[in-house]
């Protein structure tokens, strides 16, 4: 009957030590990154202006030259 007694008291401390042994729980994943800017009907306006202010400054120039 010790045998027995002493057997349950080593497989409870075994036991015991495996469970604590465990590591932490893993953190919470990253949140995913946020969406990027959409170019779609930006871009045109972009253009435009781009557009128009490379008229405006040929203009200036050709204007002072004259």
């Amino acid at each position: 009957m010790h045998k027995k007694n002493m057997f349950a008291s080593v497989l409870v401390f075994f036991v015991g030590f495996a469970s604590m042994a465990q590591g932490a729980t893993p953190p919470p994943p990253a949140p995913p990154p946020p969406p990027g800017l959409p170019i779609d009907g930006g871009i045109v306006v972009l253009f435009l202006l781009a557009l128009c202010y490379g008229i405006y400054k040929s203009y200036k120039l050709s204007h002072k030259n004259a």
